[in-house]
């Protein structure tokens, strides 16, 4: 019989293909961004030509048939939504991740993980059909109120929007939402840490939760907090739920209770409509232009920032 086993030549060309295709499905998505953000600055730019980018960014009023474009209460609430998702959806999330690492029984893994599977998997749209019926009455019934007696001096609380449809329906949808993710990821990263940490650090006397928080917290930090950074940015570019709760009104929210108008319900909203109208084809994808700009800032301060963590440890 003959040997088949391949040459040192052959090896040496199957490691060049290797490495060729390995390259090239690594820089698919870098050159597919760049693509995209060419293709879009493409259609902004006949805006940038009548108007500078500065006046663009600090512009307070959108008046499409006047030529105003103004993307500041845009940027403002795309931020202020996001903002109170996540304040809203973290603390909740690692306190779930930490029950389940940590003190639930394997039955009560075993049922909750498919219940978080079928959340994740739900379509954005039932969630915002789910804050329209219950959470947009409940902000304006029971919420507003509530702090308007007791915190309205606070401007960040003080209610100037009459109905439910705010920037913390928003955020309590958007919360609900990125859960699911916050709290799978969490788990995860929790569930590859050593055993021996935990078993060190109770036989050293300390309770359960003292190891939770001096022990598995701070060494799992970096991959909790790339959790947190993913669904930030998922949060940043949710559109059909956040639309269906956040009140679509142009403005500067001062409080949680106003309504606002994220870049990602200004697209969903308005592109197809209205093109006859000069420049608001152009502005629309400057406002995809500028989305696209924001969560990929976030991520690379982001991944900054988890580069510093880990160069402290």
């Amino acid at each position: 019989m003959g040997d088949f086993s391949p040459t040192l030549t052959q090896r040496q060309a199957q490691e060049r293909t290797a490495r060729r295709v390995v390259f090239v499905l690594s820089a698919l998505p870098l050159v597919l961004i760049i693509y995209i953000t060419a293709a879009l600055f493409t259609r902004f730019w006949p805006l940038l030509e009548q108007y500078s980018l500065w006046d663009l960014l600090i512009g307070t009023q959108w008046y499409p048939m006047q030529g105003k474009f103004g993307f500041l209460p845009f940027i403002t609430g795309t931020l202020w939504v996001t903002a109170v998702g996540v304040f809203l959806a973290v603390p909740p999330c690692l306190l779930t991740a930490f029950y389940l690492s940590e003190y639930a029984r394997p039955l009560t893994r075993v049922l909750l993980k498919p219940v978080l599977d079928v959340l994740a998997a739900l379509p954005s749209v039932i969630y915002g059909v789910w804050g329209v019926l219950a959470v947009v009455p409940f902000v304006g019934n029971q919420l507003r109120p509530v702090f308007s007696q007791y915190l309205g001096w606070i401007p960040l609380f003080s209610s100037h929007q009459p109905t439910g449809y705010s920037i913390l329906a928003g955020g309590i949808v958007l919360a609900v939402m990125i859960a699911p993710f916050l709290i799978a990821v969490t788990y995860e990263v929790l569930m590859t840490a050593p055993q021996d940490w935990r078993l060190g650090s109770l036989g050293l006397g300390a309770t359960r939760w003292q190891t939770i928080r001096y022990v598995l917290f701070r060494q799992s930090l970096p991959g909790i907090l790339a959790g947190v950074v993913l669904g930030t940015s998922r949060a940043l570019g949710e559109t059909m739920a956040v639309l269906m709760v956040v009140g679509n009104v142009p403005q500067m929210p001062r409080s949680i209770f106003d309504a606002a108008y994220p870049l990602p319900a200004l697209i969903a909203n308005n592109y197809g409509e209205m093109m006859s109208v000069p420049l608001y084809d152009a502005a629309l994808l400057g406002a995809a232009v500028l989305l696209l700009v924001i969560v990929l800032a976030f991520n690379v301060a982001s991944t900054l920032v988890l580069q510093r963590v880990l160069a402290r440890r």
